[in-house]
Order: C-alpha cells, then structure tokens, then sequence
C-alpha cells in the first residue's frame, strides 16, 4: 500500500459562534445591564474589593485626589466660579463641590453627586462598555469635560502632589524621570542658548530664580509642550526651601501658638503613649510611629507642619526622640519667647474645602536643573 491519505470520516466542526451582547437598553447602569445577559437569574455586578481595600481611607491616607478647577466659559459670571474635584482612589469615583463666594448670587455646596464619569463623546446604546474617567487623566493643566460641562484643574493640595510623586509609575507627570528626559529631548539642540536665558534670569548669580519667571522660561523653551503638572513637578524637585523654615526655634513657637489657640494641653497623655509604644525603653521610636499617635490625638497641625516638626527631632539613625518633641510641644510648661519677626503661617488641612493652598515652591535652584539636562558646564 502506497497511498496513506488519511480518510475523512467525522465532519468537520463548525465554526465557534462569538458571544455578542444586546446594546444598552438605557434603564440602569451598563454594568446592571450586562450581569442581565449572563444568567436567567440576574446577578448585582461584582466590585473590586481588593482595590477598595488597598485605597480605602486608612488612617492618614485618605486616597483622595483633590483639584481646584474652574470653569471653561466666556460667561463673566460663570468664569470667577472655583470648583474642588475629588477623585477616590478606592472605586473611581468623582464628586464637585463649588465653593461659596460672596456677592456672586451663587450658593455653592455640592455641585455633583459623587459616581464615576463616563468620558465624553460615546455612544449612548451600544454593547461594549464605556470608558470612565481615571484618575489618570487628572492633572493641573488638564481640561476635562463633565456631563457637558468644561473644566480647568488649575491646582492640587499637598496630597495630591505627594502621592502622584510616590506612585510615578502611574502617573507620568508627577514623574520627575519622565519629565526630565522629556525636556531633556526638547532642549539639548540649544543647549547653550538655554544656560544663557537662565543666566540672565539671575544677573546676580544666586543660582536660584523665583517660581513664576522659573515657569515662564519653560513654557518659552517647550513651546506648550508641558503641561503645568509637570511644570510643577519640576519646580518641586529642584525647590530650594528657605532657611526660616528650618529654624527649629522659629517652627516650635508657631506651632505653640497654634497648640494654645486651640486649647491642647493633652500632653502628659501623648507623652504616656509614645512612652507606652517604645518597647525597648531607648527613648526613641519611628518617624511614622510618632505621626500616627500625634494624629490619634487630633494634634491641630497640618500634616506637613507635624511632619518637618518630627524631622527636626530625629537622631542620626532617623529615629524621633518623642520625650525632647513633646517637651517642644508642651507651651504650659516651656512656652517659647515671641520673636520679632514675620511668622510662618500653619495651613489648615480642613480649609482646602473651601480654597487649596498656593504651591510651596518658592525658589528654584536652577543650575542644578542645567547640570542634570546637560552635564556640568567645564
């Protein structure tokens, strides 16, 4: 036998029939829908708990993104209107409230419920699911559209900053990587052209400019190309912090005032804590440790005032030394003498409801930026 041609005896299979869901019928949500189409006995769409888990707020971390936004319009009255935008982490949702400003004829109060957001510009029955907003698409710069109305997010609270700079890896303009290649592409050919425009900002050879001509020589060098996010995550990186803010005398006495001011006198009972936590009785315990029992105690600080207050009292193994903290704290029985001089204002972390605070970056050390993008100069 010479011919193996194998002998076709079953019939060949028919092609697999692609599952194709029925379009959105416009009652309830599309996830409503869909679980509607998976079984004869209708399913509530399941959640991401693991998500809401990790972001869920937990302590101090709040896993809010909050904005200052105000609206795109020619209107002379809608154009003043400032807007916070909070997006939560832990489900993706989106809420507005508008603050309340005085002699506009214009209440304020909750401007939008809080839900996620379908992006603009789809279609409204159709059978793949929507795209929503993320919190990627949240930035200072960004123009977004909300159910038809336009918006401008023109700031961010310290938050915001700090936790897109920590988790980089998912938002490309907080980082610092990213950013500095970007520019880096942008500005090589003119190189030396580019030292000279900076050198003329400081004609005093200070190395350091201010924020607001800092900001204009990027635009001017990357023609628009930059968003403010990433302007301001610049700024930041190569801030240059000023010296009053180091000044541990200065820094205490505020905060004292700001202790007295708000009738704290729990001292005795913050000190017994951390006394109770140092197991070891070294007196000392972590930077972390020492924040999450102040915050316990409702300590009337700014979360940024605590923290550069726990820093200053910090050993050389980045260990706090809570009983010398307290102590500085304690304005009943070390009250520190008033200084002469302007004083550095708390920030309350409650007023950013009501109007974020400025961004704290005030000088800009630009020659390190310079050295950074193209070498140091012989």
């Amino acid at each position: 036998v010479e011919d193996f041609t194998p002998v076709v005896h079953k019939a060949p299979q028919p092609p697999k029939l692609e599952k194709t869901l029925p379009p959105y019928t416009g009652f309830g949500s599309e996830e409503d829908s869909l679980c509607s189409c998976m079984g004869l006995v209708p399913k509530p769409p399941s959640k991401d708990f693991k998500k809401f888990m990790e972001k869920d707020r937990s302590g101090m971390e709040s896993h809010i993104l909050r904005f200052l936004a105000k609206l795109v319009t020619d209107s002379p009255i809608d154009k003043d209107r400032k807007f916070i935008i909070s997006y939560f982490l832990s489900d993706d949702t989106i809420s507005i409230f508008e603050r309340t400003q005085r002699n506009t004829g214009i209440r304020g109060g909750k401007f939008l419920e809080r839900g996620r957001i379908k992006k603009p510009g789809q279609e409204l029955f159709k059978s793949e699911p929507s795209e929503y907003f993320k919190a990627q698409n949240l930035f200072v710069g960004a123009r977004i559209c909300f159910h038809g109305h336009n918006f401008l997010l023109v700031d961010a609270d310290e938050y915001t900053f700090n936790y897109m700079e920590k988790h980089a890896n998912e938002f490309s303009v907080a980082d610092i990587g990213v950013v500095l290649k970007k520019l880096k592409d942008i500005a090589e050919p003119r190189s030396q052209e580019i030292r000279q425009v900076f050198a003329a900002a400081d004609p005093e050879h200070t190395k350091v400019i201010e924020y607001d001509p800092f900001r204009n020589l990027i635009v001017s060098i990357t023609d628009g190309a930059f968003s403010e996010h990433e302007i301001m995550t610049l700024g930041r990186y190569y801030s240059v912090r000023d010296e009053y803010e180091m000044d541990l005398h200065v820094l205490l006495e505020v905060t004292q005032e700001q202790l007295k001011k708000n009738n704290f006198e729990n001292f005795e009972q913050l000190s017994a804590v951390l006394i109770y936590n140092d197991r070891e009785k070294c007196g000392v315990l972590p930077h972390e440790m020492c924040r999450t029992i102040c915050k316990s105690f409702k300590l009337p600080l700014a979360d940024d005032d605590l923290q550069a207050l726990l820093t200053m009292f910090e050993d050389d193994h980045k260990q706090v030394e809570y009983k010398k903290f307290v102590d500085g704290l304690n304005w009943r029985k070390n009250q520190i003498s008033a200084f002469q001089m302007v004083k550095v204002p708390l920030k309350n972390e409650d007023g950013w409801s009501r109007q974020p605070p400025s961004l704290p970056v005030k000088r800009i050390n630009y020659l390190l930026l310079l050295d950074d993008l193209f070498g140091k100069e012989e």
